[in-house]
This record gives C-alpha cells, structure tokens and sequence, in this order.
C-alpha cells in the first residue's frame, strides 16, 4: 500500500476510534446521570438529556432489528474502510468523514450487541424531533461531509455528478 493510503487508513482508524470511544463515554455518563428517568436542560429551550433505550434504527425504525441492524453498521464500516484503502486520491475529507459514519455506526452497534438496544439521550426542546445520540450526529454530519466532498472530487475531475 503507498504511503499516502497508509497514512489515510491510519487516520480512518484513529478518528473512527475515537468517535466510538467519544460515543460510548457520552452513553455511558447518560445511563448514569438519567437513570432515575429526570430530564435535565443541557441547552436550555434547546436541547434536553433524556434517557431512551431505542430498538430500532435511526428515528426509531424497525424496532427489534437490532441484530440486522448491527450486521449493517459493521458492513458500512468495512466498505468505507475499504474505500479509503483502495482509493489513492481518496482525499481528507471523504476519508475523515466517512472514519465518522463507521465510528457512529460501530458506537451504535456496540449498544445493539452489549445492551440490545442503542442508548438515546439529546431531545431537542423546541422542536419535536426523535431523541438521538453522539453516533447518530457522527453518522448524519459524516453522510453528508462524504456526499459533498465526492461531489466536489467529481466536479473537479469533470466528471458529470451534480449536472442535470
């Protein structure tokens, strides 16, 4: 492998290893300070700390899938690990944010394994919105840094994504 792909696969590695670890630190203060069901203000009128033990993927779909759901993410991971490995131009950008997607995925499904279900705890306050978790934001951003940069890359390249 080159040197400049070793070095994009080390760094895929260090920052999925530390959302996952960021993810899991976060849950893991949750579980502890919420336990007794309180909903406490993080940012008030913004978002809340809430306890919610989720089955189901994101927005709470496909309850009791948790065993699908944690093959997919390990799937996810290995394909974007995988990417990065092959891609010689693959470029910061794709390769931190999709390290996110796969860390966030491996944060969830360390959950799904260990727990049997994906502890939620940030409910939004002025807006109804599903709770989600630290993954969950590490997945979203990551899906669209990817989706933005692999359009620039193509853009550059000439290629033909983004025309109509």
């Amino acid at each position: 492998m080159a040197p400049a792909r070793t070095l994009h696969v080390a760094a895929f590695a260090a920052v999925s290893v530390a959302v996952v670890v960021l993810d899991q630190l976060t849950k893991a203060s949750a579980r502890a300070l919420l336990a007794d069901g309180t909903v406490r203000a993080l940012v008030p009128g913004v978002i809340d700390l809430r306890l919610v033990q989720n089955t189901g993927a994101a927005f709470s779909i496909g309850q009791g899938g948790s065993a699908v759901f944690a093959l997919l993410a390990l799937a996810i991971a290995g394909v974007a690990l995988y990417y990065v490995a092959q891609t010689p131009d693959a470029g910061w950008p794709i390769t931190v944010s999709l390290a996110c997607v796969a860390g966030g995925g491996i944060g969830n499904m360390l959950d799904r394994i260990l727990l049997g279900h994906v502890t939620d705890f940030l409910a939004t306050s002025f807006v109804s919105f599903p709770v989600f978790n630290v993954a969950d934001i590490f997945v979203t951003c990551g899906v669209v840094v990817s989706f933005v940069a692999y359009l620039r890359s193509s853009r550059a390249d000439g290629g033909e994504a983004g025309e109509a």
